[in-house]
C-alpha cells in the first residue's frame, strides 16, 4: 500500500510573479487551488468576452469593450500584492499546512512588488485618463 505524499510546497515568490505576469489568465489561482478554481476560470473567459464584445460592437471604444480584460489585469495586480505582502506563517498556514517546509521571501519578491505596483498604477491611471477622454471629450484625444 503507497503512503500518502505530504501536499505539494507552494512557493509564495512564484505565486506573486504568476499573478503579476499571467495573472490577466488566472494561471496563479490554478497554481495555488488547482484547475476546480472558479476565480481562475472567470480570468480566463475574461478574454473570449472581450473578443466577443469587441465582435459584436466594432463601433465601440476598444476601452469598454475590452472592459472584461482589463479588469482582469488590475485584479491580478491587487491578487499580487495581496499575495506577496502576506506574511510568511500565515502563507504557510493557509497554502502549505502539511507540506513539512517552511516559506522564506527574499529580496526578489520585494522586487516583484515594486514593480507590481508601477504596473497596477500605470493601468489604473491610463484606464482612468481613458475614460474621462471617452466620456468627457467623446475620444478627441485618441
Amino acid at each position: 500500500m503507497p503512503l500518502p505524499s505530504a501536499p505539494r510546497h507552494k512557493n509564495k515568490t512564484l505565486t506573486t510573479f504568476l499573478a503579476t505576469v499571467f495573472g490577466s489568465i488566472g494561471l496563479h489561482r490554478f497554481y495555488l487551488h488547482g484547475s476546480r478554481d472558479r476565480f481562475g476560470w472567470l480570468h480566463i473567459l475574461a478574454i473570449p468576452l472581450s473578443l466577443a464584445l469587441m465582435a459584436a460592437r466594432p463601433e465601440a471604444p476598444k476601452l469598454f469593450t475590452g472592459l472584461p480584460f482589463v479588469l482582469s489585469v488590475l485584479i491580478a495586480c491587487l491578487e499580487a500584492l495581496v499575495l506577496g505582502l502576506t506574511p510568511d506563517d500565515k502563507w504557510d498556514a493557509r497554502y502549505n499546512a502539511g507540506s513539512g517546509k517552511n516559506s522564506e521571501s527574499h529580496w526578489i519578491l520585494a522586487l516583484i512588488l515594486v514593480l507590481t505596483v508601477g504596473l497596477g498604477a500605470m493601468g489604473v491611471i491610463a484606464l482612468l485618463a481613458r475614460s474621462f477622454d471617452l466620456l468627457f471629450t467623446g475620444g478627441a484625444f485618441g
